[in-house]
């Protein structure tokens, strides 16, 4: 596959796969959705890498959310293959066998921040900022937000996130455990370069071993994304996400209770 959507370079080792939409704030629509899926599953040889850091072109936004001009035309069945495609494209990101790291530069919203999550690490610059705000468009997270935002989170903290849609910044982040360092924006891809770095100077196999059984402590879960993924596609197909997703393109507030 040709990548139109993202930049993708390998040095010693480490992959650094860019969202390169920056005029769209590196808005996630289906092409970026394809080509991460395909980068990993297809388009790296992972037993050749020590590790991968995910981050964005330019300097507002790591991803700003989805693409909103995409929803317009989702009906009930498309809301849910959409989510379902973003369910099994960051699942390929969380259980990869290598760490992956997302390196957060700016705005981390919506579908943006569902993929920073399915990251193994996230790092972030002092600029950051992190929310789910799709209940202002009427909507539900769709890739795993509801799911992963609570394990980071805990229960309490990401239910008020994710029903106000607030935004945190990247002090708040930190303590709250979705990102494990703060750096300037300057020495965000060094200090991500350098925690791949130490992680490749242990066992490749202990390190794949590690990220599996990590993960299988959140088997439970599953029926938590079966049941995301059918709210996701009712809720595209209701009212509600439609003078949601209408409101935002023509930049007015929507009227959810008429």
């Amino acid at each position: 596959m040709e990548l139109k959507t993202l930049l993708l370079e390998i040095k010693e080792g480490i992959a650094t796969i860019t969202i390169n939409r920056p005029k769209a704030m590196n808005a996630i629509n289906d092409r970026v959705m394809e080509e991460v899926g395909y980068v990993f599953s297809e388009g790296m040889d992972l037993s050749q890498l020590k590790g991968i850091i995910i981050t964005g072109a330019g300097e507002k936004a790591f991803i700003a959310g989805a693409d909103i001009t995409e929803f317009t035309a989702l009906d009930v069945k498309g809301g849910y293959d959409k989510s379902a495609f973003g369910h099994k494209v960051f699942d390929r990101i969380e259980n990869c066998p290598v760490p992956v790291i997302a390196a957060i530069n700016g705005y981390s919203l919506g579908g943006g921040n569902e993929l920073a999550m399915a990251c193994h690490i996230r790092i972030c610059s002092d600029n950051a900022r992190f929310g789910q705000p799709e209940v202002n468009l009427g909507l539900i997270p769709g890739f795993g937000g509801t799911q992963r935002m609570v394990q980071y989170l805990g229960k309490g903290r990401a239910m008020e996130l994710l029903l106000t849609g607030d935004m945190i910044d990247a002090v708040k982040a930190l303590e709250y455990g979705l990102v494990t360092h703060v750096t300037s924006s300057e020495e965000l891809m060094p200090v991500a370069t350098k925690l791949i770095s130490k992680i490749a100077s242990k066992g490749p196999k202990a390190v794949a071993g590690i990220i599996k059984t990590v993960n299988a402590y959140f088997d439970n879960t599953t029926n938590g994304f079966v049941k995301e993924m059918n709210f996701f596609g009712e809720a595209m197909g209701g009212d509600e996400s439609k003078e949601g997703v209408a409101a935002f393109l023509e930049k007015r507030k929507p009227e959810f209770r008429k």
